[in-house]
Order: structure tokens, then C-alpha cells, then sequence
């Protein structure tokens, strides 16, 4: 039920949502970028819904007080602490060891405002957990979100960070001069 609500939502307000995953794909790091707007992760909840896929979500441990601390936690958000983020990549990576059905978005780019580069946590936590990364998307230019490719890391973050890279080049942010997606990322 909620999966057909979610795409009539999307379907009132213009968007379509597009890919799936593979049924035996059941533990990955989903990265979701561009992220620019808090449209984002309105648009992008209820992309995943109509896809059917139950995913977690990382979100400040600020944002989790009453009453939205209940409303997140249903939704799948794990709070987090940013000011602790050396830590933060073991913590995730023991989520993924601790459950058997595992998928937790990223949003590389950590704030919604223009950064010089990405966080390279999603990479180093699907590394140690031994998960893929799954590229999803938000394109409004053509208001189509979803899932891309599946992607096995290397070890090698410059090579890996180029196929991701040419996947993210023609997606369209809601506020393209926030969104950073360049050589300068992998410096």
C-alpha cells in the first residue's frame, strides 16, 4: 500500500522513479547524491518507498528529539554523532556484521550546501564491511529518482571515484552551484 501511495506523491508532483534492485542484493552502501535541497529527502523517502526498498538512514543525533526522534526512528534513521566521525565508519560497518538485511543511504556530500569535496566515509565503510555501493539518484531536470548501478569497490578510491563520478556527471541538483562533483573531490 504505501509503495502505490508513494508513487502516486511522486506522480502528482511530476517525478518518476526508476531501477530496482536485485533480489539477492540484500546488505550495500546506497550512495544518494546530488543532495542540495531538504527536498531531497522528501522526494528520495518516498522514491525508495515506491520502489519497495526499506532502507536506513544516517542523521545527526540533534535532529533526534521529541517528536521527530519517533518519526525518524520509524522511518529508519540512526542517529549519529558528527563531532565523533573517526569512529563513525566501525560503528556502520558493525551494522552491517549485526543484521541480516542491511541498506544504509549516504549522502557523500554531508550538507546541503556547496562543499570542495566528498566525505569519503560511504567508500571506507562499504570496504570494511565487505558491501557493495549502489549509486541512487535525484535528478530534477528531468524528476526521475532512483537506483544506478551496482558497484564492487577496488580498494583504489581514485579509480573507484572516477566511475562514480561519470555516473553522477549528468545529474541534475535541485541547486547545481551546490553540487561539487569534480577532480578536486579525490584531493
Amino acid at each position: 500500500m504505501l509503495r502505490i501511495i508513494s508513487k502516486i506523491i511522486l506522480w502528482l508532483f511530476g517525478w518518476k522513479v526508476q531501477g530496482s534492485f536485485s533480489p539477492g542484493l540484500k546488505k550495500c552502501v546506497l550512495v544518494v547524491a546530488p543532495h542540495t535541497s531538504k527536498w531531497d529527502f522528501i522526494i528520495g523517502r518516498f522514491a525508495f518507498w515506491g520502489l519497495n526498498i526499506k532502507v536506513k538512514f544516517l542523521i545527526k543525533k540533534e535532529q533526534f528529539h521529541f517528536p521527530f526522534k519517533y518519526l525518524f526512528k520509524a522511518m529508519g534513521g540512526i542517529p549519529v554523532d558528527r563531532d565523533n566521525s573517526k569512529s563513525l565508519v566501525g560503528q556502520v560497518a558493525n551494522l552491517y556484521e549485526n543484521n541480516e538485511s542491511m541498506i544504509i543511504i549516504i549522502t557523500p556530500e554531508g550538507t546541503r550546501s556547496l562543499k570542495p569535496k566528498w566525505k569519503k566515509g560511504f567508500y571506507y565503510i562499504a570496504r570494511q564491511a565487505n558491501v557493495p555501493i549502489v549509486l541512487g539518484f535525484l535528478d530534477y531536470k528531468r524528476k526521475v529518482g532512483g537506483i544506478g548501478p551496482v558497484m564492487e569497490t577496488t580498494g583504489d578510491f581514485e579509480k573507484d571515484f572516477l566511475f562514480i563520478e561519470d555516473f553522477y556527471k549528468d545529474i541534475s541538483a535541485r541547486f547545481p552551484e551546490n553540487f561539487n562533483l569534480s577532480a578536486q573531490n579525490r584531493k
